[in-house]
């Protein structure tokens, strides 16, 4: 039986039209996440939380805009304002993730709900910059993840043809 949940309004938006998913599963993730916040540096600030999925270009896009670096990535965060209710955004390119899971056998559903797990992360307070913090939140990442297998909580990840 999964713990208590956490009560957070979270903000979905698929701007990827191939991507299929269960937004209430999505959310789900979220609230068992936030459930263990405990396990993962006290969890994400409260307030409402974003999440988009995007295509390399759009993310390409943003990530030039913000962070000064035109390259395509598989996840971007932007920290919030919990004062104002607002706990941040976790932006996700769904190519990147398609692409990466082809290349290495990986199946593409954990592969997109890692990325969503490795945003919550990144706004829960981990780093992966430098090597040391990157083995940390790796660690975390295995720890969510397993958490959410052991719940079977997942948002049904899938591409139409």
């Amino acid at each position: 039986m999964p713990p208590a949940p956490c009560i957070r309004e979270t903000a979905i938006s698929n701007r990827y039209p191939r991507l299929n998913f269960t937004r209430t599963r999505l959310k789900h993730v979220i609230t068992t996440l936030d459930a263990h916040a405990d396990e993962f540096l006290g969890g994400v600030p409260s307030g409402e939380l974003s999440i988009v999925f995007l295509d390399d270009n759009a993310l390409a896009q943003l990530h030039a805009d913000f962070l000064a670096d035109p390259s395509t990535t598989d996840v971007i965060t932007f920290e919030g304002d919990p004062t104002h209710g607002v706990a941040g955004e976790i932006c996700v390119s769904v190519d990147t993730a398609q692409a990466y899971a082809k290349q290495n056998g990986h199946d593409f559903a954990t592969e997109l709900l890692l990325y969503v797990v490795h945003g919550w992360l990144h706004l829960a307070g981990y780093d992966d910059l430098q090597p040391a913090k990157k083995r940390i939140m790796r660690r975390a990442e295995a720890r969510a993840l397993k958490i959410l297998m052991q719940h079977k909580v997942t948002p049904g990840f899938a591409l139409r043809r």
